[in-house]
Parts: structure tokens; C-alpha cells; sequence
């Protein structure tokens, strides 16, 4: 079984080819960091301009490297939403277009789903039941899995994700887009204890996440020791360096101590990350020094496939098609489309 993924749901054009829903043929992903940088974030209209540009050659190139043609097919999976409405209706209409003139079934992919089963693309199978994290810069969300397809939301942020933090944080001080992977170089070189920034604890009790807190506590620290965009973005001040590393730090326990606390509440064998932020280096080591020390598994794909690709959305598309999941050619973009329904209180407490 062999599926042509399309993902463009925000600003990364991606074609893969994924055989069995297991082996990768081919993953190729067009970036548009360089289009989007001057504007210290991604503009929808040009993001859906350059998708219509790329979106074939993306394909073909796909196609070549996995040395297959439409006949060799037996799927189109397509990212239908969450995302930008923009990009989302060019890679939709490009697969059903795809799907209309090869007669080929055409499978619909929650994005969201497609970051929690890159880990079981890429490692196989993994002890269950599990928690699936997923941080990037759209999304913040906590979920409980007992297998492919099985996801039920423990917890979601309620304002900015993890990564539009980290982004926010990095234009304020001058940095480029994204932010993400500048904080975290520059983190390095900085001492995270040395500006206290808050943790939100929701009075509900709930897992929940939120990062608006962070991020104006990070302007205000700013504003009260005149600190400016910097002149040398790759030699800022110690003082913005030690302000980094104190950002990313507090960020990531606030993930940690989140799962940590589910883990515990739902006697998880297992924790998989994905998402463009489970590329953070702090995140990775504090992930898996809290798994020796709690006896859980931790699983988190490649870089390649923690970003926005194809491959994950293929390999989704291929269960899709086993279980006879076929959209039809009425298929349309759903910028909110969620994953899974949140569970109540009640059913995550602690069981005796």
C-alpha cells in the first residue's frame, strides 16, 4: 500500500510517499522561513501564494525520489485542518484533484493526528496506555492515547502555544523567525536561574497550559532594565542571555511538571512528543531524565518529522484507508478542526 501525503497547513509545502504505513519512500518539504522572516511571522496570503507555487513541483519531486507514478498509488491522505484557511484549501483541492483524475480514494488527516503518530512511524510500537504531547507553534495540547487513533484531550493551552511564545519572546528581543531554534542556542550560554518567571496554575485544578503569563512577564523585565532588540543577534548582552535561559527553563517545566502530574493520574507506560518545539534540546534531556526517574517510556521522532512533513500524514492516511475512511470529493479545509474530546474532571482524577 503505497499514499501520496500533502501537507499545507500552515507554511511548510510537504509531499511524501510512505509505503504500508510504515516505510518512508520519500519526504520533501519546501520551507518558506525566508519568505516569512522579514515579517517576524507567517503572512497567510503570501504563505497560500507560495503553497500554489510549490505545491506541484513539491509533489513530483516526492514522486521522483520514491520512484512511483499515480499508478503505483493507492491513496491521497491530505491535511484538511487544523491550520490556515489558505494554505489548508491548497493542498486540499490539489488532492482532490489528484484523487479525481487517478480515481484514487482520498483520505482526510487531522494535522494534529499526524504529529502523535510520527512517533509510531518512526519507532514502531510502544508500550500503552501513553500520553501524546504536542507543542509547536500553533498548538499545546495533552492527550491520552491507547493506540493509533484513540485520543482523548487532557489538556490544551487556553491563549498562546508553547512555540508562539518562543517566537513572540524572540521578535521582542530582536531575534529572527523562528524563534525557537535561536532561544535555544542562545540559551545555552545563559545562567536559567537568574530571572524568576511565573508558572500559571489554573484555579481549577485543571492541566491545562498557558503562556500569555510568561510572555508579558518577559516584556515587563524588558521595559524595567531598558532592555532593547539587540544590535548582534548572535552576541547579545549576558543579560539577555541569562533572560533566555530563564524563558526557555520555565517553559519547559511548566510542560514537565504538566506530565509528569498526567503520567501519575493515568498510569502511563509511555510519553510521546512531537511537534516543532520537541526539537528543543532542554526539552528532549529534561523529558528523558524524568523517565528514568519515573519509569515511563519517552518517545519523540527526528527533527525531520517533529516539523510540519507529509510522511506523518501519509502514514495516518494509510490506517485512514484500512478502515475505510474515504473522504469524499465535497471535502473541505476546517482551520479548527480538533482532535479527540477533552475529558471531565471526574475521569482524571487518580484512580484508587
Amino acid at each position: 500500500m503505497r499514499i501520496l501525503g500533502i501537507e499545507t497547513s500552515c507554511d511548510e509545502t510537504a509531499a511524501a510517499v510512505v509505503e504500508n504505513g510504515k516505510t518512508v519512500l520519500s519526504s520533501t518539504v519546501f520551507s518558506q522561513v525566508e519568505v516569512h522572516k522579514k515579517f517576524g511571522g507567517v503572512v497567510p496570503e503570501l504563505a497560500s501564494r507560495h503553497h500554489l507555487e510549490r505545491i506541484g513541483p513539491c509533489i513530483q519531486a516526492a514522486m521522483e525520489t520514491a520512484a512511483v507514478g499515480f499508478r503505483d498509488l493507492d491513496g491521497i491522505a491530505v491535511t484538511n485542518g487544523p491550520g490556515l484557511v489558505g494554505p489548508l484549501l491548497v493542498g486540499v483541492s490539489t488532492a482532490k484533484a489528484i484523487s479525481f483524475a487517478h480515481h484514487l480514494p482520498l483520505l482526510a488527516v487531522n494535522h494534529l493526528e499526524g504529529h502523535i503518530e510520527s512517533v509510531w512511524l518512526e519507532h514502531g510500537e510502544i508500550p500503552l496506555p501513553g500520553l501524546a504531547l504536542i507543542v509547536s507553534g500553533g498548538h499545546t495540547s495533552l492527550y491520552r492515547t491507547r493506540g493509533p487513533g484513540d485520543y482523548r484531550i487532557l489538556a490544551e493551552t487556553r491563549d498562546d502555544a508553547a512555540g508562539e511564545a518562543f517566537d513572540k519572546v524572540a521578535k521582542l528581543l530582536g531575534f529572527d523567525y523562528p524563534g525557537g531554534p535561536i532561544i535555544d542556542r542562545l540559551a545555552r550560554r545563559g545562567n536559567p536561574r537568574a530571572v524568576p518567571l511565573p508558572v500559571a496554575r489554573m484555579s481549577d485544578g485543571s492541566l491545562d497550559f498557558s503562556f500569555s503569563g510568561i510572555k508579558t512577564a518577559v516584556l515587563r523585565y524588558c521595559q524595567a532594565n531598558s532592555i532593547k532588540p539587540q544590535d548582534d543577534p548572535d552576541n547579545p548582552s549576558q543579560q539577555v542571555l541569562d533572560l533566555l535561559a530563564s524563558f526557555q527553563s520555565t517553559v519547559v517545566e511548566n510542560l514537565i511538571q504538566r506530565v509528569r502530574k498526567a503520567v501519575r493520574i493515568e498510569r502511563s507506560a509511555s510519553v510521546l512528543v512531537s511537534g516543532g518545539v520537541a526539537c528543543n534540546s532542554l526539552l528532549r534531556e529534561r523529558f528523558r531524565e524524568l523517565a528514568r526517574k519515573d519509569r515511563f517510556r519517552f518517545y519523540c521522532p527526528s527533527p525531520d518529522l517533529s516539523l510540519d512533513n507529509a510522511a506523518m500524514v501519509a502514514a495516518v492516511g494509510a490506517r485512514h484507508l484500512r478502515e475505510g475512511r474515504i473522504a469524499g470529493l465535497d471535502l473541505n479545509a476546517e482551520p479548527n478542526l480538533r482532535l479527540g474530546k477533552k475529558l471531565d474532571r471526574q475521569s482524571r482524577r487518580k484512580r484508587p
